[in-house]
């Protein structure tokens, strides 16, 4: 498994890179259709193929309106329909963004709940983990320099307080 694992990474590290991949695949795949085409809508008003198509479209657009083209008569003298187009474009196109973006901030939350637990439970197990350690130290006779700072760091830490101090303060 070690030859496997790349070149600065722990078998932990490819481990969980795997997991979180597995994972974003899993839930790609159960998107509903609505999503799929949001998104996908979303990737493409948002590429450079789709201003490039734009880009033509609309020359097009004018030349012929502009009586440019020969053969092609025009049917949009004063650009009203052009606009009419575009405003509708744009109405639909933001809907799309704002769907994409209501997704993608409903994933950051979740990552950022996630975070907190993960953050959370390492804040319990290296308190426990210092007390442990405390106990041996004094087990041992090994004497700590700042037994205020120890103790300190063997205290349980409630995020609930945190939570409320730090909103306090906001204010």
């Amino acid at each position: 498994m070690a030859d496997s694992v790349p070149s600065g990474l722990t078998e932990a590290l490819e481990h969980n890179i795997a997991a979180l991949a597995e994972r974003r695949r899993a839930e790609q795949a159960r998107a509903s259709l609505q999503t799929r085409v949001a998104d996908a809508v979303t990737r493409f008003t948002g590429s450079m193929a789709f201003v490039y198509l734009h880009l033509l479209l609309v020359a097009f657009w004018v030349a012929v309106n502009l009586g440019a083209v020969p053969g092609v008569p025009r049917f949009d003298s004063s650009f009203v329909i052009l606009a009419t187009v575009a405003s509708v474009e744009a109405i639909f196109l933001s809907t799309f963004v704002l769907i994409s973006q209501n997704r993608m901030q409903a994933e950051a939350d979740r990552r950022a709940d996630l975070d907190l637990h993960i953050s959370l439970l390492t804040e319990h197990e290296l308190t426990k983990l210092a007390s442990v350690v405390g106990a041996i130290a004094e087990k041992v006779g090994v004497e700590t320099q700042r037994a205020g700072d120890v103790q300190e760091i063997e205290k349980d830490i409630d995020p609930e307080r945190v939570l409320d101090e730090l909103e306090a303060r906001k204010e």
